[in-house]
């Protein structure tokens, strides 16, 4: 049944006209994709994730992103892939619930209807993941949706 509430499309970060990266999320994890240039030898791809910074690049080359965070992440259980063409970055929030507008701070802010989705969409994940029993995948809000994060004391921790 969670996976009736995962993210059900990407948002796009795009600059000048040119998709720079996509992104999602769920409770834990801010889940980047990039699609990495044609014929360069994977060795040559680097990530370097830190609290609240990105990096990520081409060794030798200036980096194709070096950004602050929009929020912390957990760095021990942070990591990047390579995979079919696409460098996949999966952020653990070091704040569980966290709704995150970005994964860049200050850049590619989803607009505020966008960004209310999110948050109901995460607080439907809160209520599937603290209550497996049921289905909450129809389930829907009336008015604004209460921050998953501290809704009712927050989310409990295991």
């Amino acid at each position: 049944m969670a996976e009736k509430l995962a993210p059900e499309k990407r948002h796009s970060f795009v600059h000048n006209g040119q998709k720079v990266f996509e992104w999602d999320q769920t409770l834990d994890e801010v889940n980047l994709y990039i699609d990495l240039p044609p014929d360069v030898p994977s060795k040559l791809f680097y990530g370097k994730i830190q609290a609240q910074h990105l990096e990520v690049g081409i060794k030798g080359n200036p980096p194709y992103l070096n950004h602050d965070l929009a929020a912390p992440v957990k760095t021990d259980s942070s990591f990047w892939t390579l995979e079919d063409g696409v460098m996949h970055v999966t952020l653990h929030k070091r704040d569980k619930g966290n709704t995150w507008s970005s994964p860049i701070k200050g850049q590619g802010v989803l607009d505020s209807y966008t960004a209310d989705l999110e948050q109901k969409r995460l607080m439907l994940q809160r209520f599937q993941e603290e209550n497996p029993g049921f289905d909450f995948s129809q389930a829907q809000f009336n008015g604004t949706c209460p921050d998953p994060r501290t809704f009712m004391g927050g989310i409990r921790s295991d």
